[in-house]
């Protein structure tokens, strides 16, 4: 529950200090990769959604498909951190920096 609430409180911190990481979300890894590369980000936070498929192959493929994005863009991954609503996975905050 801890968690939830600093990932929770981390993203909305992001979206209220840095207006261009409030862009970020919903969109699709390669275009949110390519805004924070023309935007200079040190580092971004991006949604990965759950809620589309199978929870469990679709999830892990939509995180592998970010991971790849911003890899050839020269992030790495900071953190994921699952996001759960009444027992039920709804999606992941991923957070990427500059290699």
């Amino acid at each position: 529950m801890r968690n939830l609430f600093l990932a929770t409180l981390f993203a909305a911190s992001c979206c209220a200090a840095l207006p261009v990481q409030a862009g970020l979300f919903g969109k699709k890894p390669e275009v949110a990769a390519d805004e924070a590369v023309a935007a200079g980000m040190n580092a971004v936070t991006i949604w990965v959604d759950a809620t589309w498929g199978f929870r469990n192959q679709g999830s892990a493929n939509s995180l592998n498909r970010a991971h790849q994005m911003f890899s050839q863009r020269g992030y790495r991954v900071h953190s994921v951190v699952p996001y759960v609503e009444n027992g039920d996975l709804q999606g992941f905050f991923v957070t990427y920096e500059k290699k």
